[in-house]
């Protein structure tokens, strides 16, 4: 009994990551293509009707934050420049609710689902497709059914279903594809034949319906019952932290309660923190107010809900950059905060930043350090 309570329990903790059961009906193969007009990353709202003249229309849900959707941006972007002229048209639409997404399902990613991240996605990443936004209502999504981002669907000119499953079946490599089932369905409809596979089993994340904001609003009642402390640290024993072997990559960020854009950016440390500390990730944060004033820094930290590693500093500020700046390479800082570096698992500090830090930045590089595929 005790082993399939486990088993459900595990079942559950992955339901936000992989394709639920049945939230909304999927459309049936020989359906009619449901109606839609959702604004578009470009500034234009996009209709069904806006392609008309495509012989072939493929409609993929995707999203942002989901590495499984990550994973394929670039195939798809080659299918749509394979298919250029051919008379297929392509369009991407996002559905999720942006408001449903816990930060702790983006340790995978630099943005979140909102309409703003996603023209930010589109931008840095080239998308040669439409991108669309569903995330305010959900009835589009509603009316396909997607289960798992990404979740292909594909018409022809009728606009009747005949594809409706994966890019393909390898996720992480795709030069050991074997089964390119959406390019299939593609040239088949083109040949005038039919689809070979109509159907195939999809694998992601799992759509975000508004119906899981009350998973975010609990995962924030945890967070701010997590205990706060603030331990001192002397240059010593701070030289021998930094030092120290981990498998972690760690933000080290140096702020004080005096410091108003320390307290500007505390909020987005937090952030990033709750987004990759279930990862190989680390926060600390070392405080460089007068110990005198420790119960003051440590009232900061519970009030912003720092639960991560905290310090404070017993020595001047100016022996608290030496050993920063030692530990550096000798790269000498100007003292001026906050001050922050990120350091990877083998010590190298792989970036650095006086003054306020663009939290985009800092979640690029960490997602570009720790990867964002599952392992």
């Amino acid at each position: 009994m005790m082993v399939l309570l486990a088993g459900l329990i595990a079942a559950l903790s992955l339901g936000s990551c992989f394709a639920a059961e049945e939230d909304y009906p999927t459309l049936e193969i020989g359906k009619t293509a449901p109606d839609f007009r959702l604004p578009g990353v470009d500034g234009r709202h996009y209709t069904l009707k806006d392609f008309d003249k495509a012989r072939v229309l493929v409609i993929m849900f995707t999203c942002n934050h989901c590495p499984t959707a990550q994973a394929y941006e670039e195939r798809i972007k080659q299918l749509v420049t394979d298919f250029k002229g051919k008379g297929v048209g392509f369009v991407a639409i996002s559905p999720n609710d942006p408001k449903a997404v816990r930060l702790d399902e983006l340790g995978w990613t630099d943005l979140s689902d909102s309409f703003q991240e996603m023209k930010l996605r589109a931008k840095h990443k080239n998308f040669n497709f439409p991108y669309l936004y569903d995330g305010d209502t959900q009835e589009v999504s509603k009316a396909y059914g997607p289960k798992a981002t990404p979740h292909v669907f594909i018409f022809d000119q009728a606009r009747k279903l005949r594809y409706v499953g994966r890019v393909d079946e390898n996720e992480r490599h795709p030069d050991q594809a074997k089964s390119p089932d959406t390019r299939n369905a593609i040239q088949a409809l083109l040949d005038g034949k039919p689809v070979p596979v109509e159907e195939t089993r999809t694998f992601g994340c799992s759509v975000k319906w508004a119906d899981k904001r009350g998973s975010v609003a609990e995962a924030f009642a945890t967070w701010a019952k997590e205990p706060v402390s603030l331990e001192g640290t002397n240059p010593t024993q701070l030289q021998q932290l930094l030092q120290s072997k981990t498998d972690k990559l760690r933000l080290i960020n140096v702020w004080a309660t005096w410091c108003g854009p320390c307290v500007v950016e505390f909020p987005d440390l937090i952030t990033i923190n709750r987004m990759y500390r279930h990862r190989e990730f680390e926060l600390i944060t070392i405080s460089a107010d007068a110990t005198d004033d420790k119960e003051k820094a440590l009232a900061f930290l519970k009030k912003q809900q720092a639960s991560g590693r905290n310090l404070i500093f017993e020595g001047s500020a100016y022996d608290l950059f030496d050993v920063l700046d030692k530990f550096a390479g000798g790269k000498k800082s100007s003292g001026a905060m906050p001050y922050t570096m990120l350091v990877n698992s083998a010590g190298k500090v792989i970036y650095r930043r006086e003054g306020i830090i663009d939290p985009l930045v800092v979640k690029r590089e960490i997602v570009k350090i720790l990867g964002n595929t599952y392992k």
